[in-house]
Parts: C-alpha cells; structure tokens; sequence
C-alpha cells in the first residue's frame, strides 16, 4: 500500500513549482481547478506515475484537504480507498464510511471544543495579515495568509492549543489548528487492516504528514515544506534532491521502484492502528 499526500508532495500550485533558475516548464497536466481557473497541476510525468502505483499497489491519497477540496482533485485514476480532512473522513469506492466517522467523533471528545479553538483562531487572525478563517468539516480550523511571509509568530498560541490537545502546522500560506487526536496514521490504519496490506510506505511534506511517515515501512518526503524547513528526518526515510514540482516526479519514481522492487517491508503501520 502506498498512501500520499496532496498538496505540495504530489500536487502543485504555480506559486510553489520552484523551479530551478534556468529550467524550463516541464509538459504539465492540470488536476484541479477552483471557480473555472486552473489551480493545481502535475508534470506529465508524475501523472503517470501515479497510473503506474495505482496499477501496481493499493494507492491511498491522504490530505487535509476537505471533502469538497478533495473533490475537485483528479489524479487520472479512482483509488478504491482515500483519506480527506487529516484523517476525519475515510472515502470507501468515493463514499465517506460512517463507521469511521462515528470513531473519529469519540477520538475528538477528549480535546478542547471546536467553537473553543475558533475563537482562538479568530484573536491570531487580527492585524491584517490574515486572509479568511475556515472551519473544516466541523473538525478544525485554518487560516489562510495574504502573504507566507505575514504570518506571525505562532509559538504562544502553538503552546496554548497544545494545552487544549490540538496542533498548530504551518503549510504554504495556511496556519492550520487541527485536534491531536485526529492524524492522518491513524484513518490509513484503519485502511492498511481493510485492504489486508503487511507493507506501506509514505509520502507527504508537513508536520501532519509526520506520524504517517514514521508509522510506515518506507517514507520519502520532498525537499521542501515544513518537514524540510526543520531537518526533519527518519532511520527510513528518503528525501528526494529535488523540491517542488520536480520533487512531486522524483518521489513518485522512488515509490514505484519501493513497490516494484519488493524493498517495502514490515507492518508497522497496521501494528500503529491502536496508536
């Protein structure tokens, strides 16, 4: 099995291409739109590679992304299973299981109310560098920047909700407050125990994606992105050389030849599904 994030590991906006000073714009398939724009894309070459995973493995897309945003993704191939809000939804054949919502509901009884960390939300959006707040899914809040640059510093407020049992994560341009009890490894368990999958291997780029990646056999994570930004590392973990949309490409390469070359082993992820 092999389970990926989204946003700025396998899918990009303009804004985050990163392309080297003197490298062209590599032939690119466009995988998201927003209003009739287009938003998000892939380099001809990664949309392959998904193909080619999802032919060769059980593929789990794994995002934070709501189940709207996720909606508006196409990959080019319809994965059996899918994870959307950090773990609060799982997608079965596109369909949200209720089984696992009602888990996730009695995960999320022990942290600080939702209206709580809103309102906490809503005193960090003041002094104009915020753009709008959301709450996600009646799961957790975020809050998307003008600008990255104008964010502010998040260490009082990281300390406050940690006391309250929620994260902060700081991806692109958005601060998300997610529960800590609501984390990606554990919805991607629960699918590992459905599709009888002994061997998983992992790829995202944030402190969200961070338990998934050590909970896996194998992990890859882009050069770029908050895991990046803090060494973040791993006894199994490869970092691709390259960041951006090209790390999106190289990624891909690295887990199709973990799936093609057997070098995925062990079961710790389904072993993490009491975690």
């Amino acid at each position: 099995m092999v389970a990926c994030d989204l946003d700025q590991t396998l899918i990009f906006s303009r804004r985050s291409f990163r392309l080297p000073d003197g490298v062209g714009e590599p032939p690119l398939v466009l995988v998201e739109r927003i209003d009739g724009e287009p938003w998000a894309f892939m380099t001809e070459t990664a949309f392959a590679g998904v193909a080619a995973l999802h032919e060769g493995a059980v593929l789990v897309p794994v995002t934070t992304r709501t189940l709207a945003q996720y909606g508006r993704v196409d990959l080019g191939v319809t994965p059996r299973y899918a994870v959307a809000a950090n773990g609060g939804h799982l997608l079965v054949d596109g369909v949200v299981d209720p089984a696992w919502a009602d888990a996730v509901a009695e995960r999320l009884r022990g942290g600080a109310p939702l209206a709580d960390v809103l309102a906490i939300a809503e005193r960090l959006a003041t002094g104009g560098w915020c753009r709008l707040t959301r709450v996600a899914d009646d799961l957790f809040v975020y809050l998307v920047a003008h600008e990255r640059d104008g964010i502010p510093d998040l260490a009082g407020v990281t300390d406050e909700l940690a006391a309250a049992g929620w994260t902060v994560s700081v991806q692109g341009r958005k601060v998300y407050l997610v529960p800590a009890a609501l984390t990606k490894q554990a919805a991607l368990a629960e699918v590992a125990r459905r599709a009888g999958a002994t061997r998983v291997a992992a790829a995202g780029d944030s402190l969200l994606d961070a338990p998934m990646l050590l909970a896996a056999d194998a992990a890859v994570r882009p050069a770029h992105g908050e895991l990046h930004d803090r060494a973040w590392t791993a006894p199994h973990l490869h970092v691709t050389a390259a960041a951006g949309l090209l790390a999106g490409e190289e990624l891909l390469a690295h887990l199709t030849g973990l799936v093609t070359g057997g070098r995925v082993a062990g079961g710790r992820v389904a072993a993490a599904a009491g975690r």
